[in-house]
């Protein structure tokens, strides 16, 4: 996989140069030589719609519902229908989105209905494949939130009916269509990094609620809230608010800090680099400060071993999180290569470049006089050490971008970037890192053929 160092450097600076890697900019290359830093802006064509697409959403809490403003944002979206198994909810979403909306506790009874073209999924975890697979054989078109599955023995059959079924289906990992992820992806295709070996990422929380610590409604009760479907297939428990309005917190219903926070980071790193995903996967950390009776870690550390690939040479992948973090904390993901670094984000870009350059380079020459800088002799010219592609103002962001990908894939029978498969694979890995924590050991795994590896 190692690439001739001098033709990557070259291809990356002659795109930059010439606009393809800085996108709509009036920057010169060389304006900012002074200070080392060069800035260039991201934009994205507006949108527009044909067809209505009419919408429900299944699962009417927090995500559910930004999900769901999200998506009416995309021109040609209509929302007729809600379903939850608290009554508050289906009573908010007539508030928010009007008397007419048809609400119901059963999603089956949604499904039913002849007007709805595709669903939101956003439901515990733990009901994602069934909801998903019965939508698609309803013929509905789904987007389902990360993760993907509960658990990792449940992706083959969400993959199994997209296939049967061909109905759109893209998992919510927001992040992915967004263009801080498409400018990472054309950087590292372009050797602005060279070689790719490590890469890491970190998500920090520490206010209550950013440690699922989800306010329980006064009026929560066994007449307010389904509970008998909510554990349906679950073990059997007497009714627990906590455990409804707080679920992310217990491994029945959610899948932890790897399954809500790390998937996004696989997702967006396997996005950027093509890869199918690792194939050995350890996991370590503990409770530390949030001891509230959950069965999840608050302080988790996932390392991961990548193979080499057709599409990327052999690397490692650090992921840790942290809701004890006192700092206030941070979200960001890094690529590190033999000639630089990315730090990404959903919105932004800095890569950070390690080399130098030879006045003898013609087309450093070229462009050193076009900026009206003399070149004499064999002096050496430093690229800029700091390139930061920001996006433009008003940008919608990921959530709004990846909306109107799978929006604009039911309307024209396209492709989605985070598909079953897409999906399954960053699923995995997280599921899997749960699994070396709970397990204390390392565990394998096949990313091409997504199986587990019998020790």
């Amino acid at each position: 996989m190692k690439k001739n160092p001098g033709a990557s450097r070259r291809n990356f600076l002659m795109n930059l140069a010439t606009g393809t890697a800085a996108v709509a900019t009036g920057s010169s290359l060389f304006a900012a030589e002074k200070s080392n830093v060069f800035k260039s802006v991201l934009r994205r064509p507006g949108q527009s719609a044909n067809d209505k697409i009419n919408i429900a959403l299944i699962g009417a809490g927090g995500m559910g519902v930004q999900d769901t403003i999200t998506a009416l944002q995309v021109p040609g979206t209509k929302l007729v229908a809600v379903c939850d198994l608290y009554d508050g909810r289906l009573a908010e979403a007539k508030t928010r989105w009007g008397a007419d909306i048809f609400t119901t506790r059963s999603y089956r009874e949604l499904l039913n209905r002849k007007d709805i073209d595709a669903v939101i999924v956003a439901t515990p975890d733990h009901w994602h494949q069934q909801i998903s697979i019965d939508a698609m054989k309803a013929g509905k078109h789904v987007y389902c939130e990360k993760p993907m599955v509960h658990a990792v023995t449940e992706g083959p059959a969400v993959i199994k009916a997209q296939q049967e079924t061909g109905k759109i289906f893209q998992v919510g990992s927001q992040g992915v269509s967004s263009l801080g992820n498409e400018k990472a992806k054309q950087l590292l295709k372009d050797g602005a990094i060279g070689q790719l070996n490590y890469a890491e990422g970190f998500w920090a929380r520490h206010s209550p609620t950013g440690a699922w610590q989800y306010p329980i409604p006064a009026d929560a009760s066994p007449k307010t809230v389904d509970w008998d479907t909510f554990i349906s297939n679950t073990p059997k428990r007497p009714f627990d608010a906590t455990r409804f309005f707080r679920w992310r917190n217990y491994t029945d219903y959610g899948t932890g800090m790897s399954g809500d926070l790390f998937v996004h980071l696989f997702s967006s790193l396997h996005f950027i680099t093509d890869s199918f995903g690792p194939e050995k996967i350890y996991a370590a950390g503990g409770l530390r400060y949030w001891k509230d009776g959950r069965e999840v870690p608050d302080v988790l550390l996932g390392t991961f071993d990548y193979p080499q690939a057709q599409a990327h040479p052999a690397f490692n992948l650090s992921l840790r999180c942290n809701f004890v973090d006192g700092t206030s904390g941070t979200t960001y993901l890094k690529l590190v290569g033999s000639e630089g670094s990315m730090d990404v984000t959903w919105d932004s870009v800095t890569l950070k470049r390690n080399k130098s350059f030879a006045s003898d380079d013609p087309f450093f020459i070229e462009q050193m006089k076009k900026a009206g800088t003399p070149v004499n002799g064999r002096k050496r010219i430093l690229g800029p050490e700091e390139y930061t592609f920001e996006a433009e103002k008003g940008y919608l962001g990921g959530p709004y971008d990846h909306f109107a990908n799978f929006l604009n894939a039911v309307r024209n029978g396209g492709k989605v970037v985070e598909d079953a498969v897409f999906g399954y694979r960053a699923a995995a890995p997280a599921l899997l890192c749960n699994d070396s924590y709970h397990q204390d050991t390392a565990i394998r795994w096949n990313p091409e053929k997504m199986q587990l590896i019998k020790k």
